[in-house]
C-alpha cells in the first residue's frame, strides 16, 4: 500500500458513490460502486485471505484511487456504468467489443423519418432499437423493412425524385408525391414492427387497405395488401412462448474460453429475436457477479427495457432491489421486475436461452481450434516439412505481374503467425525490364531493392518466391551474393501443383494434399498474386487515362495528373459534368468544357457507327 493510498483511506466518507482504482501510470484499472464508500474501499486493503487471485492481483497494482460521492445507490450504479463504458478498466467484467454493436435508428424527429443502422446513440429525439451483435442480421432486417415500407433513404430531401422512387422503393416525399399522414402511418407501422408487435401492424395495415379500397385508391390498397401479406408471413415464424407482455429471457453458459450470455427478446408474447454476448475478465468471478455486471452494462445501453427480465439464477437481494429501481427509473417510472422462474413456460424459455449460450460457446471453441490449426498449427507444420530450424513466424512472398512486358510490377506480401500483415505489404514498379518481359531480371531487381542493405535482425524467417527453379535462382543470386544474407531460408513455389523448391535440392517438396501447411502456402501465393494484379491494373488504368487525355487540346501533364488524382478512373471523368470538372485544382471553365465536349463527341461518334451497322 502506497503512502498516497494510506492517506486517502482515512478521508473516505460514509456516503454511497463510485471508487476508481489507478495503477502507477495513472491508468484506471477498476471501477466499482459502494453503498458506503468507507467500508467497501477499505476491504481491499485489509487481510487478503478471503480475496480471489484476481482481486489480489488488482490490489498489488493499485498506486492511487479516487472516489465520487452520489446521493443515492441508483446514481452510483449509473455513474459506474458510464465510467466502465468510457475507460474499459482491465479488472472489470466487460462486454467484449461492446463499442461496435449496431443499432437500428428511426429518425422520428425529422419531417419524413428515415430508418438506418448506426453505432452511436445520441439524445436527438430519434428512436433506437438494439444493441445487436450480428451486424449481418441487422442489415438483412433493414433490407426487409425497405422492401415492406418504401421509406426515403437520402440524408437530405432532394429537389426531384431519385432512382429509388422509379424502382418503387421510395414514395418521393421530396417531390410531394406522398401525403404526410400516409408517411407517418407507415413510420408507425415500422416502429410497431421493430417492437415485435406484428398483430398491431396487421390490424393497422388491414384498416388502411380497406379504407383505400373503399375510396377507389386501388394502387395504394394493392401496396398495403403486399405489405400485409409479408408481415403475416414473418409473424408465422414467431413462436408464442408466453401468455402476453414484454420480456427478456437471459441464459448464461461458461467454459474454458469464457462466458456467453444469450438474450431472447419476447414482445407481446412472441419471441422476435435473440442476441449473444461474450464477456471478458470473468474467469474467477461468481455466476451472480457475472450476471450482475452483464445486466448493468447491457441495459445501460439498451434502447428498450421490458417489464420483466427472466434470469437463470437469483441475484442477491440488495443487488436485485437496486437493479429494479434503476431499470424502473430508466423505463420512466414503469415497474420493472427481475424474476428467476422455477417452473412453467418462463422457466423453459430461460433454459432454452442457456442451452443456446452453451451451444454458442462450443461453436466458438471449435472455431478457435480450427483457426489455430490454420494459422499457428500451419506455420509449425510448414516448418517441419521444409526442414527449417524454427517455424517461419514471418514470411515474405514475392510475385511479378505484367502484360507482354508492359507495366511490370512486383508485390511483396507478409504473413506473421499464419495471418496477413497488410501494414507491411510493399509494391514495386519494375524499371529494368520495361518493354521486354523478363521475370528473372524483374525478380533480381525487386530482391535487390528489398534485401540489399537490410539488417540481419529485420530479415523474415522464410522468403517465398512465386515461381519455379529459375525464379528461385535469380532471387538467391541477389540475396546470397549481393545482399550477403547466408542463413535466411528461401524457397520457390511452382505455378502448378504448389511444388516447393528448396535451395540446392533438385527434387521439390510435395506438401500433403489437404494439409494446413499446403493451404497456408496457397493463401500466401494467392495474396501476393492479388496484390500484384491490383497494382498492375491501377497503373494500366492510369496509363490508359493519360493516353486518352493526350488528345484533348489544353490538357497538359499537370491537368492530366490533377484529373487522375481527383476522379481516379476514366469512367468517372467521362460521367462528370462541366461544373464538376471545373472544380478540380488547376482546371478552369474552358479546359473543363474541352474535356466534356471531347467525350461527348466520342459518344456521338460511337452512336453513329452503331446506326450504320
Amino acid at each position: 500500500m502506497t503512502d498516497i493510498v494510506a492517506e486517502k483511506l482515512k478521508l473516505l466518507p460514509e456516503n454511497p458513490g463510485v471508487y476508481i482504482m489507478k495503477d502507477a501510470n495513472g491508468r484506471i484499472i477498476y471501477v466499482g460502486k459502494a453503498v458506503v464508500l468507507k467500508n467497501r474501499v477499505r476491504q481491499y486493503f485489509q487481510s487478503n485471505k478471503n480475496h480471489t487471485p484476481k482481486v489480489r492481483a488488482m490490489v498489488s497494482h493499485i498506486a492511487d484511487f479516487e472516489f465520487i460521492m452520489t446521493n443515492t445507490e441508483v446514481e452510483a450504479l449509473i455513474l459506474e456504468c458510464n465510467l466502465i463504458k468510457k475507460h474499459r478498466p482491465r479488472y472489470n467484467i466487460s462486454l467484449k467489443d461492446d463499442k461496435t454493436y449496431p443499432y437500428v435508428k428511426v429518425s422520428v424527429q425529422e419531417e419524413f423519418p428515415r430508418v438506418f443502422i448506426t453505432r452511436r446513440v445520441l439524445k436527438d429525439g430519434a428512436r433506437y432499437f438494439g444493441p445487436y451483435t450480428n451486424a449481418t442480421a441487422v442489415h438483412e432486417s433493414l433490407k426487409l423493412l425497405r422492401r415492406l415500407f418504401p421509406l426515403r433513404t437520402c440524408k437530405h430531401l432532394q429537389e426531384r425524385p431519385c432512382l429509388e422512387y422509379h424502382i418503387k422503393r421510395c414514395l418521393a416525399p421530396c417531390a410531394g408525391n406522398v401525403d404526410k399522414r400516409e408517411y407517418d402511418a407507415m413510420i408507425k407501422a415500422v416502429l410497431l414492427f421493430l417492437e415485435g408487435r406484428t398483430e398491431e401492424v396487421e390490424r393497422e395495415l388491414q384498416y388502411r387497405m380497406d379504407k383505400a379500397a373503399a375510396a377507389y385508391h386501388y394502387e395504394v390498397a394493392a401496396r398495403l395488401r403486399d405489405q400485409l401479406l409479408a408481415v403475416r408471413k414473418i409473424a408465422e415464424k414467431q413462436n408464442i412462448v408466453t401468455g402476453s407482455g414484454d420480456q427478456d429471457a437471459v441464459g448464461m453458459a461458461r467454459s474454458e474460453i469464457g462466458v456467453a450470455v444469450q438474450i431472447f427478446f419476447i414482445r407481446a408474447g412472441k419471441m422476435i429475436g435473440r442476441e449473444h454476448f461474450l464477456l471478458r475478465g470473468s474467469e474467477e468471478e461468481s455466476d451472480e457477479a457475472i450476471l450482475t455486471a452483464f445486466l448493468q452494462q447491457y441495459y445501460h445501453r439498451a434502447a428498450f427495457v421490458p417489464r420483466e427480465i427472466l434470469l437463470p439464477l437469483e441475484l442477491p437481494e440488495d443487488e436485485r432491489t437496486l437493479m429494479e429501481a434503476w431499470l424502473s427509473e430508466k423505463k420512466k417510472r414503469a415497474k420493472v421486475q427481475l424474476l428467476c422462474p422455477q417452473r412453467g413456460t418462463k422457466h423453459d424459455i430461460v433454459v432454452m436461452a442457456a442451452g443456446n449460450a452453451d451451444k454458442y460457446l462450443k461453436d466458438e471453441a471449435a472455431r478457435i481450434k480450427q483457426a489455430n490449426a490454420q494459422t499457428r498449427g500451419a506455420v509449425e507444420e510448414l516448418g517441419k516439412y521444409l526442414g527449417l530450424k524454427r517455424p517461419p513466424e514471418r514470411m515474405e512472398c514475392f510475385d511479378i505481374s505484367h502484360i507482354q512486358g508492359s507495366e511490370t510490377v512486383a508485390s511483396m506480401v507478409v504473413f506473421e503467425g499464419g495471418l496477413p500483415k497488410k501494414s507491411d505489404y510493399r509494391r514495386f514498379k519494375i524499371n529494368s525490364t520495361e518493354g521486354k518481359p523478363d521475370d528473372f531480371l524483374s525478380m533480381r531487381e525487386v530482391t535487390t531493392r528489398r534485401y540489399v542493405g537490410l539488417p540481419e535482425e529485420e530479415l523474415p524467417d522464410l522468403i517465398v518466391i512465386d515461381g519455379g527453379k529459375g525464379q528461385l535462382s535469380s532471387a538467391l543470386e541477389i540475396i546470397r551474393q549481393q545482399a550477403g544474407h547466408k542463413n535466411v531460408p528461401v524457397v520457390g513455389l511452382a505455378k502448378q501443383f504448389e511444388l516447393v523448391f528448396k535451395e540446392g535440392e533438385s527434387e521439390p517438396v510435395v506438401l500433403p494434399r489437404h494439409s494446413q501447411s499446403l493451404y497456408l502456402i496457397q493463401r500466401i501465393r494467392d495474396e501476393a498474386h492479388r496484390f500484384a494484379i491490383t497494382y498492375h491494373r491501377k497503373l494500366r488504368g492510369k496509363r490508359n487515362l493519360v493516353s486518352v487525355l493526350d488528345h484533348i487540346v489544353g490538357i497538359g501533364p499537370k491537368r492530366r495528373q490533377a484529373l487522375w488524382s481527383h476522379f481516379g478512373t476514366l469512367a468517372k471523368i467521362k460521367a462528370a459534368s462541366v461544373e464538376e470538372l471545373a472544380e478540380v485544382d488547376g482546371m478552369n471553365r474552358p479546359s473543363a468544357e474541352a474535356v466534356y465536349n471531347f467525350f461527348l463527341a466520342q459518344e456521338s461518334f460511337r452512336g453513329k457507327e452503331k446506326e450504320k451497322k
